[in-house]
């Protein structure tokens, strides 16, 4: 694994030896704590839910809601038309209300990177690009490479790129981490999400072995999933990726960002995932952009709410 791995073992030793690669990340995992049971996390997630998240139902909490979204279009119908009336009505909203937050980024599949970068005139607000054979990440590691330097040259500032399910669910950590090392080259300097698609993990303890893996080999965020299966986002999931950022943090100083993505798509929803964040990973999170909402739905909600009017301005 990369950049962020402290898990001490002699990597070098191990090739040069034919030394079992799984070790490595076996004794990665043995640095965090996968005492999890399924309906303990449920039960925890929901309390946490029941009894912080009245306390964040304001004003303050729901622009900072709005400032957290990835305002997303991906679907098969998207097209150069579409994208760009799309990033023009974000423009238009924008100039319209110069006293509400801008949203994090608008996220697109790469072959729109160059027209979002072109056409997008909100100061601040970055241009994500899903990459690496999204959804699926059934595809060749060139072809996943390649697919992610083209979305940065045209103009993507972040990389939204899925963990390698199936090889993960098969133990074949060496290729998830490897991939996602690939890919956090190709796209150079811009920050790197990578998807678990935590409906496919089912299980607490394989997303946060999934989680570890992904930061140790370099993710910048962990997202829960694409919204192409079903469960998507779900709290329980979003709790056990919060508490491995956590603990993370707390081993190596580093903050790593969680985006919750996949089916939110009411306030509530948005203030149930924001009650997770700001309890287990604290206020710094939100205040450095850390926590992200990947919705094409909620934005609307959100922005009516606030303003005590209906707007379908997205």
């Amino acid at each position: 694994m990369s950049n962020h791995c402290d898990c001490h073992c002699d990597h070098d030793h191990e090739a040069q030896h034919g030394h079992n690669h799984i070790n490595r990340y076996e004794e990665a995992f043995a640095l965090f704590d996968l005492h999890l049971h399924d309906e303990n996390v449920t039960t925890a997630v929901r309390r946490l839910i029941d009894e912080k998240s009245a306390q964040y139902r304001t004003d303050e909490v729901k622009r900072q809601l709005l400032a957290a979204i990835e305002l997303t279009t991906l679907r098969v119908t998207d097209s150069q038309e579409s994208v760009l009336a799309f990033t023009e009505r974000v423009n238009r909203f924008a100039d319209a209300h110069p006293d509400l937050p801008h949203f994090a980024t608008l996220c697109v599949y790469p072959n729109f990177a160059r027209i979002v970068s072109e056409s997008l005139e909100v100061e601040g607000v970055e241009v994500a690009c899903v990459s690496g054979g999204f959804p699926s990440s059934q595809t060749f590691i060139e072809v996943k490479t390649t697919e992610t330097a083209l979305a940065v040259h045209d103009g993507a500032t972040e990389i939204d790129m899925v963990l390698n399910v199936g090889a993960f669910l098969s133990g074949d950590y060496e290729t998830c981490a490897d991939e996602i090392e690939e890919i956090k080259a190709a796209a150079r300097e811009c920050p790197l999400k990578v998807i678990l698609e935590t409906g496919a993990l089912q299980t607490a303890v394989n997303i946060k072995k999934a989680s570890i893996l992904s930061i140790y080999a370099g993710a910048d965020f962990i997202k829960t999933s694409t919204g192409k299966i079903e469960p998507a986002a779900t709290p329980e999931a979003a709790l056990v990726m919060c508490q491995t950022i956590k603990e993370y943090y707390e081993k190596t100083g580093t903050r790593i960002g969680f985006k919750a993505a996949g089916g939110i798509s009411t306030v509530d929803d948005a203030i149930a995932y924001y009650t997770i964040v700001r309890e287990v990973l604290g206020e710094e999170w939100i205040k450095q952009g850390l926590f992200r909402i990947g919705t094409s739905r909620l934005a609307n909600l959100l922005v009516s709410d606030i303003l005590g009017e209906e707007t379908k301005a997205f």
